[in-house]
């Protein structure tokens, strides 16, 4: 294994690890089965390299990207609290929308940032190593990102959102509305989604329409590998979990292209990276069982 491939495994998971972390809020904490991330990456990616190319400042362009993918996020619970349509095609419905809104936004299929000043180029200005300016990035975005998190999640209303998820009856009956709290928190979501796009698109140097396919399993992949791999409760230690995920799969993917797998094929390696993962509990549990089995017998026969 090449040092190249591992750091950009760790690249991609740190940058990717920020999606993975809205996929995580959804899909764990509230509960909710959002594809919104399929739009809001690409979102991201598209009003960011639409800024920068008109002039505007790459920090400003990142941070109007994120709070666009919150109003996606947002518009998604709404259809879901207020109009009542099922969680699944409210996101599928947002998605949808996106790609046209995407397309929009961009002017044609895809943008170039390669002679554009971006954040990388910025810290490689102030005279970071070009070899490891978008690791240093991504790592110190990343570490700021989840910090900020975490301590949300403990906060009152990260506990209730936590709770609307958890138990949406009991948390209703105390008084908290639950129908904001959905909204909130795909609103996070999202904006995490689209703050991952927009740095992506700054990191390979361009923006397409269709990036954002296929994130959603991206990200259920990192979740549940780093699930797997590092079980715990707590905030903290379930966060870390899935930048770690991120860039365990990352890496799966890395080294799966290097053995020869086409690009073509890398749908199919997810498909099997997340079966993998979630079949590891049960074998875990079988190998529990049948262990405990053969102890059982062994008493017996002494007896």
């Amino acid at each position: 294994m090449s040092i190249n491939l591992i750091i950009t495994s760790v690249e991609q998971g740190l940058v990717y690890g920020l999606m993975a972390l809205g996929v995580y809020l959804t899909f764990r904490v509230l509960d909710f089965p959002d594809l919104t991330v399929d739009g809001s990456f690409p979102l991201g990616a598209a009003v960011t390299a639409k800024l920068i190319i008109a002039g505007t400042n790459p920090l400003m362009a990142t941070l109007i990207s994120l709070s666009l993918g919150a109003v996606a996020g947002v518009f998604t619970g709404f259809l879901h609290t207020q109009l009542r349509i099922v969680g699944l095609l409210s996101g599928i419905l947002t998605m949808t929308a996106l790609y046209s809104v995407n397309l929009r936004i961009m002017g044609r299929s895809n943008l170039s940032l390669i002679r554009e000043p971006t954040l990388l180029r910025f810290m490689e200005n102030q005279g970071i190593p070009r070899l490891y300016v978008a690791i240093v990035a991504f790592l110190l975005i990343v570490i700021i990102t989840k910090a900020l998190l975490d301590f949300f999640l403990h906060t009152e209303m990260g506990l209730a959102l936590r709770a609307a998820g958890y138990n949406p009856e009991m948390t209703q009956s105390l008084g908290a509305n639950t129908n904001m709290m959905v909204i909130m928190g795909l609103g996070l979501a999202n904006s995490l989604a689209a703050l991952s796009g927009s740095l992506v698109a700054q990191y390979q140097g361009f923006s397409d329409v269709g990036m954002g396919i296929g994130m959603i399993i991206a990200g259920l992949a990192s979740v549940i590998i780093g699930e797997s791999l590092f079980k715990s409760q707590k905030i903290f230690k379930a966060t870390l979990a899935v930048i770690l995920g991120s860039i365990i799969y990352r890496l799966a993917v890395g080294i799966a292209l290097s053995l020869g797998f086409s690009p073509t094929d890398l749908k199919l390696v997810t498909a099997f990276l997340v079966i993998f993962a979630l079949a590891m509990p049960v074998m875990h549990n079988k190998k529990k069982k049948v262990n405990f089995r053969k102890w059982l017998q062994k008493g017996r026969a002494e007896l």
